[in-house]
């Protein structure tokens, strides 16, 4: 079930909330259970029973090795194996094909591929639960003796399937204890509906212009370039829309969830792109590889072993296939430049206003190559549009069709542009009391049109 559907607004979202509203407070978690079970199965019914054996392995995994430790036995045994079945779960679903397939072309074999469909949301989840089972074996958590509890931290539907990524130490006094305030709802419907925007009326459009591109036989350097500005700008709407409606529909059950975009497209280096962008990941390999390996604390061999591995990693999170690992790896690369040499460079101007939106302009450049390594499975085809970019070859710079479409969808262009910043955080807060309820209702309306319309196309992030 999406967030933007009508089924989801109008029918499953106020079942939920009356009956959660009117249940007991000590019953409210296998509410959320329950209610979060409902919202998986609308879509996938199938692959109920592997979430609940999945959470019902990492309870018992829990407990064991709190009962060792209680014994003054190790843990270590127990904890690898929790990790082993955890990950060959989400290796068999999400890795198995591309495996194969990688097989196939190195050894020249004709290993048969099996069709295996990827659970909706098993990279987010799985995540989660080893989060809990990694602060459990550390001893920074207690093992969850309430299986209804765990369950809720796994299941619970908002963020249930794209996020944001949330940690049991962040959640699990939430879980037992929580306050309810209009505040606090006031709050969620806020972000939900802001979320919910950011997806249809603007993620969706610029979906449809990246689909002219994909469809039009007249690629220009200014098409690619478009299709470039307006693709990284559809991810980062969708993606962070649908987190805004997470942290909104969190806030209205009492919940809150950390954030996970803070305006990544104004950064000044690629380093703060990834403490804007995709906040949770970027901290969850951070926490549970990237220092666990050594961090930054060994020496420079073995930190760019780090960088490489972590990026590598990050990249195979986001999807089986090569140009992932490509596109992880790039960053990997980039990363390690200003490290060792472009951050020297910029210290030196920093206080110039001119160098310092040179520098901005280029890493606004180098991610919107990202994104089109991301995009492309194709890697051959990737590289097609990347080049077109930068050298043009024997592509033409523009058309009378990529005029017509760049002319018909600049005002959206420019307009995500500028609500990809912080611009609209300026405005003074009483402005924002008189005219936001009625901004708010507009905003829910022309969805509603929309999405009544039939203009709405999945989360991109759905398939991670």
């Amino acid at each position: 079930m999406l967030f933007s559907s009508i089924p989801f607004l109008f029918y499953f979202l106020p079942f939920a909330l009356v009956l959660y509203a009117v249940t007991p407070k000590r019953l409210k978690n296998a509410v959320l259970v329950l209610e979060s079970v409902i919202f998986y199965a609308w879509g996938e019914p199938k692959y109920i029973l592997l979430m609940v054996t999945t959470v019902f392995a990492g309870y018992g995994f829990g407990l064991l090795m709190e009962y060792r430790k209680k014994k003054g036995q190790g843990s270590l045994a127990v904890f690898v194996l929790s990790v082993i079945c955890v990950l060959a779960s989400l290796g068999y679903f999400k890795y198995t094909g591309f495996i194969l397939e990688s097989v196939n072309k190195v050894a020249k074999t004709a290993i048969n591929i099996p069709k295996i469909a990827l659970p909706i949301g098993i990279s987010f989840y799985s995540f989660q639960l080893l989060s809990y089972l990694c602060d459990v074996y550390r001893g920074r958590e207690e093992a969850q003796h309430n299986f209804i509890d765990l369950a809720a931290y796994i299941f619970f539907f908002p963020q249930l399937i794209a996020g944001p990524i949330v940690r049991y130490s962040d959640i699990v006094k939430q879980l037992k204890e929580r306050r309810h305030s209009i505040s606090q709802i006031e709050y969620g419907i806020r972000r939900f509906i802001l979320g919910l925007s950011k997806k249809v009326l603007v993620a969706n459009m610029l979906a449809q212009f990246c689909a002219a591109f994909y469809q039009s036989q007249e690629k220009t350097v200014l098409f690619i370039w478009g299709y470039a500005l307006a693709y990284s700008l559809q991810v980062y709407f969708d993606f962070s829309g649908y987190s805004d409606m997470a942290i909104g529909l969190g806030s209205i059950f009492g919940f809150t969830f950390p954030e996970n975009f803070l305006y990544p497209f104004v950064s000044e280096s690629i380093t703060d792109f990834w403490r804007r962008w995709h906040v949770t990941l970027g901290s969850w390999f951070r926490d549970y590889v990237y220092i666990p390996l050594g961090g930054n604390r060994v020496s420079i061999p073995k930190y760019i072993r780090n960088i490489l591995i972590v990026w590598a990693l990050t990249g195979l999170w986001h999807g089986a296939s090569w140009n992932f690992v490509i596109w992880g790896l790039y960053y990997a690369v980039w990363l390690l430049l200003e490290k060792f040499w472009l951050n020297r460079i910029w210290d030196r101007f920093k206080d110039k206003a001119v160098l310092r939106g040179v520098r901005h302009i280029g890493v606004f450049i180098i991610t919107l190559v990202g994104f089109v390594i991301f995009d492309f499975a194709d890697i051959k085809e990737g590289l097609s549009v990347i080049s077109g970019m930068f050298f043009g070859g024997k592509i033409p710079l523009y058309s009378a069709e990529s005029i017509y479409y760049v002319k018909s969808y600049a005002l959206i262009i420019i307009a995500s542009m500028i609500g990809a910043t912080p611009i609209f955080k300026h405005i003074p807060g009483k402005v924002l009391k008189l005219f936001e309820p009625l901004g708010l209702l507009i905003l829910l309306m022309l969805c509603t049109a929309l999405l009544v319309d039939g203009s709405f196309n999945p989360f991109l992030y759905f398939r991670f």
